[in-house]
């Protein structure tokens, strides 16, 4: 864009000012990005990465892929476990968990500790400490060790997963962060979808210590890869420990125990889910109030008052939520209603990640070429189209009419988590990716146990709504109750879109026009 020249008149002839050249606003994101393509992007594929950065690439993807597969791979063998421990399931449930809750707790903060301290070594540690306790949990003598040996590796998987999207920044250019990303939610794709699988493999061939053992080679080639190819950690970082908030950690950390707790104990909300959604309340409030007084905050609150983070995160939970739908519901109509045995059961639930898992690269690649605004809007829209066809055509089509619906599910997810997590993580500096991508991934997790306990309540209400009058049919009407309102908070996650790209769009006009005045002003003399 060419400088515009405008005469202006002061006491006699005119002299000429020359203006800035116009900038052009961006409107393909929710709001500017600061990976937003060029519009050559959108004519031609950008540069091949260089050797070292795939290899980076690869050691993230592999973390991502063993934190993943932690959460899926223990639920197959909670059977077993019963019956070498003589307990019963509900003390068995802990060993699922409690590594879900220790991510929940310290994802935040093992964040903001990779700002502080390197990203790299912190990976390295959340790594072998997610290993070592691999192993613990195949050698546990009682049910009590292995919860705990769990809770241990739930914090490295915290780690890996905290840090594993800060570091795309540092080893990937900007053109390449959409590819990145969606190559990282595919690899969480495979590993959600291959565990079970896996798991009963690993099970029949040498019994449930293998489920736990099986990480400890993929676990040694992730530090490997990782200590060769990640970039170093700038220097000087070990000295910047004074910026850690002791307090906010210990109020978030218990403050997130108790809401994940109130929404995961007891089979019936009860008095004790109350109390402690009443302390989460009380603590997330405390929180808040410390975050706004110290000098170095865990959570700086400015963050939330970015249009794009704000969005992004409150997005984040309410899509997974309706994920959570699929997982929560499918078993129990695919069964109950459709008559699925356990095998085409689970093919059939398997196609919604498989269908993520092929999604997430070519998102990423869209991301790349057209901006993340219109790859968010068409996941977003995907979902809550699959939404409402899971409520018009099963009953039609039988187990077509669920998994197509399913998959496209599934698949809108994965492009909007690209899309997403492009836009959320481009919106920092380095100093601060650590803490950032913890908390996007915490209103992850908290979207996985809210939509565990809410669609949950919802389905079961449907069905003894409907059992008095449709006695058959009300499997498929708790269905079809749940899927209503997952539709609903698709749509609510459109409209987040929507009006955050449009403040987003209007903040930017406002910046412009006042650059424009500025620089107006300044050149009369």
């Amino acid at each position: 864009m060419h400088a515009v020249r405008l005469p202006q008149q002061r006491r006699g002839p005119y002299r000429w000012t020359t203006l800035p050249p116009r900038e052009h606003l961006p409107t393909e994101s929710i709001v500017p990005s600061q990976n937003k393509p060029s519009p050559a992007a959108g004519a031609q594929a950008p540069a091949a990465l260089p050797t070292r950065a795939r290899w980076a690439i690869a050691s993230l993807s592999l973390s991502m892929l063993l934190s993943a597969l932690g959460t899926s791979i223990a639920n197959v063998g909670l059977p077993s476990l019963a019956q070498a421990f003589g307990a019963p399931f509900a003390q068995v449930q802990w060993v699922v968990l409690a590594y879900l809750l220790a991510i929940t707790t310290v994802i935040v903060s093992v964040g903001r500790l990779g700002d502080l301290f390197g990203r790299r070594r912190l990976l390295l540690a959340g790594i072998g400490v997610f290993s070592v306790a691999s192993v613990l949990c195949a050698i546990a003598p009682s049910l009590a060790w292995l919860v705990a040996a769990r809770a241990v590796q739930g914090v490295g998987a915290a780690v890996m997963m905290a840090l594993t999207m800060a570091f795309v920044g540092d080893a990937v250019p900007k053109a390449r962060t959409g590819s990145a990303m969606g190559l990282l939610g595919t690899m969480s794709a495979v590993g959600t979808a291959m565990g079970p699988s896996l798991g009963g493999l690993l099970i029949a061939g040498w019994g449930w210590p293998a489920l736990f053992l099986v990480n400890l080679p993929l676990g040694l080639l992730a530090i490997v890869l990782a200590r060769r190819f990640l970039p170093a950690d700038p220097v000087g970082a070990r000295s910047r420990n004074a910026g850690f908030d002791p307090l906010g950690t210990v109020l978030l950390a218990l403050a997130l125990a108790a809401y994940a707790l109130a929404m995961t104990a007891g089979g019936r909300f009860g008095p004790l889910n109350l109390g402690l959604l009443l302390a989460a309340a009380v603590g997330g409030w405390w929180f808040v109030r410390t975050q706004a007084r110290v000098a170095a905050p865990l959570v700086p609150l400015a963050h939330f008052r970015d249009p794009a983070l704000a969005a992004g995160f409150a997005m984040s939970a309410l899509v997974t939520t309706v994920v959570m739908a699929t997982m929560v519901v499918g078993p129990f109509y695919l069964s109950q209603a459709l008559a699925l045995d356990a095998v085409r059961l689970g093919l059939a639930m398997s196609c919604g990640p498989l269908a993520a898992a092929l999604t997430g690269v070519p998102a990423g690649r869209l991301v790349d070429r057209l901006g993340s605004h219109r790859v968010t809007v068409a996941g977003l829209a995907a979902m809550a189209a699959g939404a409402v066809l899971m409520v018009l055509a099963p009953q039609a089509l039988g187990v077509a009419g669920y998994v197509v619906p399913l998959m496209v599910i599934t698949s809108g997810y994965a492009a909007f988590q690209t899309a997403n997590n492009t836009t959320v993580m481009g919106r920092v500096g380095a100093e601060h990716r650590g803490v950032v991508s913890g908390l996007l991934n915490l209103s992850r997790n908290l979207g996985l146990i809210t939509g565990a306990s809410v669609m949950g309540a919802v389905y079961s209400f449907g069905v003894a709504t409907a059992t008095p009058l449709l006695h058959s049919g009300a499997v498929a009407f708790g269905m079809r109750l749940t899927f209503g309102v997952a539709a609903m908070l698709a749509l609510v996650s459109l409209l987040i879109a929507a009006i955050a790209w449009h403040r987003a769009r209007g903040s930017s006009l406002r910046s412009a026009a006042a650059a424009v005045a500025a620089a107006a002003g300044g050149s009369r003399p």
